[in-house]
């Protein structure tokens, strides 16, 4: 946290599975908080997500290119205000490209471009469950930004919710990219260490961009 003496190196977690800490600095996640803010906003804005049993997620979700629900994806916000969904922006490919390239390499870069973006919120005491990203047609790495407080990411293997896993400090700018052998590891937030955000960025709680290929 503030007041470390060393940067923070690139280290893979699995096969495949890279946590590159600080990637983005202070502008870029000033410019993509600014944007969340707004893409949080309705239509089609920041929901609840409730499970097929009745239950909810903690972390509160907006959608952008695919409307995510359990377990597909929809043009519309169904389980939300039924409005269509916002479109995927450019600038967020580009920066899943590049991300992959940093981390896994320029031959790891899928052909198809990124065009799902699922934005969770994490308010106070919100966690995330042991799962997998399974619900999109196409392989491509996953690309996750972290924006706000600091969590624990706990991430696991293919084949199983429990160990073994990894626990992961992730960090307002951190990024992590999985594919290849890890791209379907089950993984998840136990831990949102509440006002860790960085000083003067009017966020309280953390904020998780993750971007994905539908194949769709």
């Amino acid at each position: 946290m503030d007041g470390e003496l060393f940067p923070r190196a690139p280290a893979r977690i699995a096969p495949g599975a890279v946590h590159h800490p600080d990637w983005l600095d202070a502008e870029a996640q000033r410019e993509l908080l600014d944007a969340c803010r707004e893409w949080a906003r309705p239509p089609a804005g920041l929901r609840t997500v409730r499970t097929p049993g009745g239950g909810t997620l903690s972390a509160r979700q907006v959608c952008l290119g695919h409307h995510w629900y359990p377990y597909g994806y929809a043009p519309t916000a169904v389980d939300g205000d039924g409005a269509p969904v916002k479109p995927f922006p450019r600038r967020l490919g580009d920066l899943a490209r590049r991300a992959v390239a940093d981390t896994l390499g320029a031959h790891e870069v899928p052909a198809t471009p990124y065009d799902i973006a699922l934005v969770n919120f994490y308010g106070p005491g919100a966690r995330m469950g042991m799962h997998r990203d399974a619900d999109e047609r196409a392989d491509a790495p996953v690309v996750s930004l972290s924006l706000g407080d600091t969590c624990v990411f706990r991430f696991g293997n293919p084949g199983t919710r429990t160990r073994p896993y990894t626990d992961v400090t992730l960090r307002s700018g951190d990024l992590f990219v999985f594919g290849g052998p890890s791209r379907y590891a089950y993984h998840g937030v136990p831990r949102v260490y509440d006002g860790t955000a960085p000083a003067g960025s009017g966020l309280a709680g953390r904020l998780n961009i993750t971007l994905r290929v539908s194949g769709l």
